[in-house]
């Protein structure tokens, strides 16, 4: 698929069984029933698909299935991050002999790789492959911050041609556009500045809770970017928003991006070890504020 990426594109959770093996049937369905609920692209084997826990066979299996399913319906782009640069070049080399669309490329974690270092790692993935690179800014994650200016010379590289910018501070998305908007397309990686962001002219939305809301992101990208139709998307947005809010301010995202996919009728289990699933506590404050959203009337009113 040659098209340029843009729009809602979902952090895919790795549906897991109660003996947490990955359950893959539940992953197949998960897939389609997100393209039909029409979201824009698909990103398996990021921090919400829990890749860091997930070994190199799972991972393969988790694009094929991925890819399987999709059939060139949306693209799919791998989160190929490892902590090694070799391994890093491995798995975007199998991610595109595989079919996948592009990759997403996160700093290695854990080794705080200084400036220089992490150029030279990103221009080295960069070099071994020939589909679209994503980067992806969450310090909080890696622990290392790639600034507006160290993207920027990224962007320089033949491949680097998108960024997910997570830290949720706007002024990275506003400086990254005035400097790079040209050149790299920026997507929104923190769901509370989405529609900030997406006014501002960034080209998508990157979200774990999309698995959540499909409908929902979707429409808000409708109204933001393809009718410009503010009010209209602030009034969902802010519907939107106490889920979006719960979810980024506990520290528990997958878990609880997963708790609320069963939550709304797709279940998808519990992440595996040593993240553990939501207590009851948490899901009924998760219940309580997803019932502010009804994806239904969303759904009707779109089709109306």
């Amino acid at each position: 698929m040659k098209t340029k990426f843009h729009g809602v594109y979902v952090a895919l959770v790795t549906p897991m069984k109660a003996n947490e093996e990955i359950d893959y049937a539940r992953l197949s369905e998960l897939t389609d029933r997100l393209i039909r609920k029409g979201v824009h692209g698909l990103i398996p084997l990021g921090s919400t698909g829990e890749f860091y826990a997930l070994s190199a066979a799972e991972r393969e299996a988790v694009l094929r299935t991925v890819l399987e399913v999709t059939d060139g319906r949306v693209p799919v782009v791998a989160g190929t991050n490892a902590g090694a640069t070799r391994d890093v070049i491995a798995f975007s080399r199998q991610a595109e002999q595989l079919g996948c669309d592009g990759v997403m490329l996160a700093a290695p974690y854990y080794s705080l790789p200084r400036p220089a270092e992490l150029h030279a790692h990103f221009r080295a993935v960069n070099d071994a492959i020939g589909v679209p690179i994503m980067l992806y800014n969450y310090p909080g994650r890696t622990g290392v911050d790639m600034t507006p200016d160290f993207i920027a010379k990224l962007a320089e590289l033949k491949n680097v041609r998108y960024v997910k910018e997570s830290t949720g501070e706007m002024p990275r998305i506003t400086e990254l556009l005035r400097r790079c908007g040209d050149r790299l397309g920026v997507f929104c990686g923190c769901d509370t500045i989405a529609l900030e962001s997406l006014m501002l002219s960034a080209i998508g939305w990157v979200g774990g809770v999309a698995n959540v809301l499909p409908v929902s992101h979707v429409k808000l990208y409708e109204l933001a970017v393809e009718k410009k139709h503010y009010p209209a998307a602030r009034k969902l947005f802010f519907e939107m928003l106490p889920v979006l809010e719960l979810m980024e301010g506990d520290g528990k995202y997958t878990q609880w991006v997963k708790a609320a996919c069963g939550l709304m009728g797709q279940p998808v289990g519990a992440p595996r070890a040593p993240l553990r699933a939501a207590t009851a506590a948490e899901r009924k404050r998760l219940q309580t504020a997803l019932a502010m959203v009804s994806e239904s009337r969303i759904a009707h009113a779109t089709k109306t």
